[in-house]
């Protein structure tokens, strides 16, 4: 995960006073306006969250995220009028420790109806690639870096849920629940959407099980550490090489451990992401003699994204992972 722009806490705290003042001065009408139509106003944080309600929701909810098609997720910085307009959300979705801005507007906002997916599964302890390799090599290295890429991390838990299918699906049926409980009245739609959502994950699950059974190397290398939870899955290795956030120079001893991985793993490929800089992988592409390639961590879809919503680019994503680590 990339925590770059990290927000101080009085400044967030100063936006949210900001912002409810504002929506103080707001009419009644323009509070009515926002569920004139009977569906549930659901607010979600980011890509994923907007995913889940809007499959589970289906007809009955009317879905905004806070974060727009393109922004950097883990940078968002929020205006006055969003975190004031949170207060009037029937539900909200979001992913605690992913975007701090959001973590505090959503604790200020008081809505009954919150729902932290990050409690609806499991969380591990993946670690960045600086983390596991870089503090024997370069121990001042990390201890530089470590403020920084974990100030967004509660225990060094690693957020990134949504990448594997199955631990996303329990989240899913997480949601459905809070979904019914929040909106009895639609509770068996719900509860059918989610069941819908649910089988398609656990095909998309069956199709990474069988595609990267096989595989001529089971290693990829990536500037975002943010694919523990599939790798862990799917019986892959991981190695990011500026951990979790892409846009960090990586260390001169992590350089040349990767070089040696490359080596030893028969790595084929260095892959990037849509919305962080290609720079890096660029480079160590070309000096490893390798090809680069897209992985997207879906934190957003935009007209650069291998498909029009999650379940396509996750199966863009396993095209990708079967072609670099030559499945056979």
């Amino acid at each position: 995960m990339n925590v770059r722009r990290l927000i101080p806490t009085t400044a967030v705290a100063g936006a949210v006073a900001l912002g409810l003042t504002a929506l103080s001065a707001c009419s009644s009408s323009d509070a009515a306006e926002g569920s004139g139509d009977g569906k549930l106003n659901v607010v979600a944080s980011f890509y994923p969250m907007q995913f889940l309600a809007e499959e589970i929701g289906g007809s009955h909810v009317s879905v905004t995220s806070l974060t727009k098609p393109g922004v950097e997720p883990h940078d968002l910085e929020l205006s006055p009028q969003q975190i004031g307009g949170l207060s009037d959300a029937d539900y909200i979705l979001y992913l605690k420790n992913v975007q701090p801005a959001v973590d505090d507007a959503v604790a200020q906002a008081g809505v009954e109806n919150t729902v932290d997916a990050a409690e609806l599964t499991t969380l591990e302890s993946h670690g960045s690639a600086v983390d596991d390799h870089d503090h024997g090599a370069d121990e001042h290295e990390g201890e530089e870096h470590a403020g920084e890429e974990h100030a967004g991390e509660e225990a060094g838990l690693d957020p990134h849920i949504w990448l594997d299918p199955v631990k996303y699906a329990e989240v899913a049926e997480g949601v459905g629940k809070s979904l019914e409980k929040a909106d009895p009245d639609h509770a068996a739609d719900y509860r059918k959407n989610t069941e819908s959502l649910v089988a398609e994950l656990n095909t998309l699950d069956k199709a990474y099980e069988t595609g990267l059974k096989n595989t001529a190397t089971k290693t990829f290398i990536t500037t975002h550490s943010a694919f523990g939870y599939l790798a862990e899955r799917y019986g892959l290795t991981q190695e990011g090489i500026a951990g979790l956030d892409p846009e960090t120079e990586p260390s001169p001893a992590r350089i040349d451990e990767i070089h040696h991985v490359a080596e030893e793993s028969k790595a084929t490929t260095v892959f990037f992401e849509t919305l962080a800089s290609d720079k890096t992988a660029k480079t160590m592409a070309k000096d490893l003699g390798l090809k680069t390639g897209v992985l997207d961590p879906l934190e957003g879809i935009t007209g650069k994204s291998a498909g029009a919503d999650y379940i396509e680019v996750m199966e863009s994503n396993l095209t990708a992972l079967q072609k670099a680590l030559g499945a056979k």
